[in-house]
């Protein structure tokens, strides 16, 4: 089966499950569906930041400071997470990812739910060939200058909105605690 034949829930702007479609036609059609995106850390607090193949449907050769991917059909948020990060970082027997938020993403590529987590991964990583064309393991302060000045990478627009609201729910974080 390829990605475009995966099956995938339709859901509405409530998040509500309203059907299912393969992924090509969730993609063409330009239907709402679900993603999870993880931010993978290691035991030195770096962030996993890979470019993804040249045959991925959405986005080809841009770099992303996420791993993750479609929710499947049935699938829920919390077991997709886990299930993406193992499958792009290579590895088995990480922790479950901590839910952090939920958002809609309407950008480039169309509309999905999106649920952020995070991961620490102290295991050593094969990243999954099918998806991943490079990475590296970079500190907040490589990531934030890589975004900032685009260091001729091209990012995924997905990732990069969760990463923009990932520092804000990081700050707000921080104000409620210094309260």
């Amino acid at each position: 089966m390829s990605a475009a034949d995966e099956v995938l829930d339709v859901v509405d702007r409530d998040d509500r499950v309203i059907g299912r479609a393969p992924r090509g036609e969730v993609y063409a059609r330009g239907l709402i569906h679900r993603c999870v995106f993880v931010r993978a850390t290691d035991a030195r607090g770096r962030v996993f930041v890979h470019r993804r193949t040249a045959s991925k449907l959405v986005f080809p050769s841009h770099h992303d400071m996420f791993v993750g991917g479609v929710v499947g059909a049935g699938e829920d948020y919390a077991r997709a997470a886990l299930r993406e990060a193992e499958e792009e970082l290579g590895v088995r027997g990480l922790e479950p990812p901590t839910p952090l938020f939920t958002f809609l993403y309407e950008g480039p590529g169309g509309a999905w739910w999106s649920s952020v987590y995070e991961v620490r991964c102290e295991l050593p990583v094969s990243p999954q060939v099918s998806e991943v064309d490079w990475h590296a393991w970079l500190t907040p302060e490589e990531l934030e200058r890589r975004v900032a000045d685009g260091a001729g990478w091209a990012w995924v627009p997905d990732g990069l909105e969760a990463y923009r609201r990932l520092r804000e729910f990081r700050a707000a974080q921080w104000a409620r605690g210094a309260e």
